[in-house]
């Protein structure tokens, strides 16, 4: 008989809350404010993309936990999107996450760790170049990330306990450290004539008044945030285990609910915090730091030029070591979270047999090490942050799909058990339907180059997924 991931091993409500919050915080928070501050060029404006992109994003989960109360088992929004629209869109968001959404994640939070754990010690970092081959440079940083991503692996198959206990304690560790990032710039090292350049200074707001102005500012905050999107993204992984959690039809969408607020509200603390000590315009009297201010600062580390402007040089060693502790918390959630997509895909006969297998563990291990391998491979090819680019407008698609899932299955399967209906049905998710559209819409017109490849790495899944149903037909 086969296994189930519906195992005695559950996880508590505390641990899937955090799985939600580990997953979102990793490196984002501390770097995508300044490319979103050159967009935007204004600290108002910068505040309320972080604000929409909370506001949509706790939307969308309140609206996920419906669905995580119908369907309480492992897979989450895979299942959602089979019970929806079928099996072939299902397989096209499976592909897609394992292709690029997921994995390529991965493997950028992985260098992403990588590259600051460089800053405390040079010789693993990404300018010691081990290996060159035909224009391929093999650094010291990317195998770091993948020793590292063989670790969590490891540790992964051990048992869902393994990865929940290693969570907990990495999540709980993030949070004091972003905490702390935002109490001493609130309130310990406040720099009141930075913040009187900042919020005094209506620089960038000139266009409200006008029309075409409020288009133009629109339109520029629709694209400041792919960097917040995706510093708030993940979330739904606990979706994926949620056959493995304690009475999932109450606890998963809490989880959701809890870990997604509290993210979003750190969020823009944190930002405060940096518009408290850091200038936001540039060319300001100082030290390079504070000319450079938020919009320029060094390779984009705003929270590394917040901490040094705080600290000192051992700013940089401080945020060295929780980036460190961030991206290595969130890749263990990503990497036991991912593992069960690609089990619920082959379970249905949709990808490699052998990954519904589990392990004496009661894991999908052997999906977990073809995922760990796929990931180093991105981490070696330098790829990723391009796939990333092309596929956020992809997500975002599918993310509209699944909240629209919710309509469909309302009248579709209206006498279903929903212990936990969507807040503020049906104004609420048709809200998140139509700002998600707008924010698709307004990438596909200013960014084709990355919006384009994004539909096309889905494309390739639809040969892929009449390959896989025919095997499939055939096997049976």
């Amino acid at each position: 008989m086969e296994k189930s991931l519906v195992t005695s091993q559950k996880l508590s409500l505390r641990t899937a809350t955090f799985i939600v919050s580990g997953s979102m915080i990793g490196s984002g928070i501390f770097i995508v404010s300044a490319d979103m501050g050159r967009v935007l060029g204004s600290p108002f404006l910068l505040l309320l993309a972080w604000i929409i992109t909370g506001v949509m994003t706790l939307i969308a989960a309140l609206s996920y936990g419906e669905l995580a109360g119908m369907f309480p088992k492992s897979g989450g929004q895979y299942q959602y999107l089979k019970e929806s629209y079928g099996e072939m869109i299902a397989f096209l968001f499976g592909w897609a996450m394992f292709a690029v959404i997921q994995c390529g994640t991965i493997a950028a939070v992985a260098v992403a760790f990588a590259k600051f754990t460089g800053v405390l010690v040079p010789m693993l970092g990404p300018d010691n170049i081990l290996l060159s081959m035909g224009g391929q440079n093999i650094s010291a940083a990317q195998l770091l990330a993948i020793a590292s991503l063989f670790v969590l692996t490891w540790l992964n198959t051990h048992g869902l306990k393994t990865g929940a206990f290693i969570q907990d304690i990495l999540t709980a560790a993030k949070g004091l450290s972003l905490g702390l990032l935002i109490l001493l710039g609130l309130f310990v090292f406040r720099n009141s004539d930075v913040i009187s350049l900042n919020f005094g200074n209506f620089q960038g707001m000139e266009g409200v008044a006008s029309p075409a102005g409020m288009s133009a500012i629109l339109s520029a905050i629709g694209i400041a945030m792919v960097g917040s999107l995706f510093s708030s993204d993940a979330w739904n992984n606990v979706t994926f285990i949620a056959g493995e959690i304690d009475n999932p039809k109450r606890n998963v969408p809490l989880a959701l609910a809890l870990g997604v607020l509290a993210v979003t509200i750190l969020y823009l603390l944190a930002n405060l915090s940096y518009l408290s000590v850091l200038p936001f315009y540039t060319g300001t009297q100082g030290s390079e730091l504070m000319q450079n201010g938020i919009q320029h600062a060094t390779q984009d580390r705003v929270g590394t030029a917040a901490l040094t402007a705080m600290l000192g040089a051992a700013g940089a060693a401080v945020m060295a070591v929780m980036i460190m502790i961030s991206t290595f918390g969130c890749n263990n959630g990503l990497i036991l979270a991912g593992a069960r997509v690609y089990h619920s895909m082959a379970t249905d006969g949709l990808f490699f047999r052998k990954m519904k297998e589990l392990n004496k563990n009661g894991v999908p291990e052997f999906a977990l090490w073809i995922q760990f391998v796929w990931c180093s491979v991105l981490c070696l090819s330098g790829k990723y942050g391009d796939l990333l680019d092309y596929v956020m407008f992809a997500v975002m698609l599918f993310y509209i799909l699944t909240v629209a899932g919710i309509f469909i299955l309302r009248k579709k399967r209206p006498d279903l058990e929903r212990p936990y209906k969507a807040f503020g049905y049906p104004y609420l998710p048709a809200l998140y339907i139509i700002m998600a559209a707008a924010f698709t819409i307004n990438l596909l017109i200013n960014k084709p180059q990355f919006t384009v490849p994004g539909l096309a790495i889905v494309g390739v899944g639809l040969p892929l997924y009449f390959l896989a149903k025919r095997d499939s037909g055939s096997n049976q």
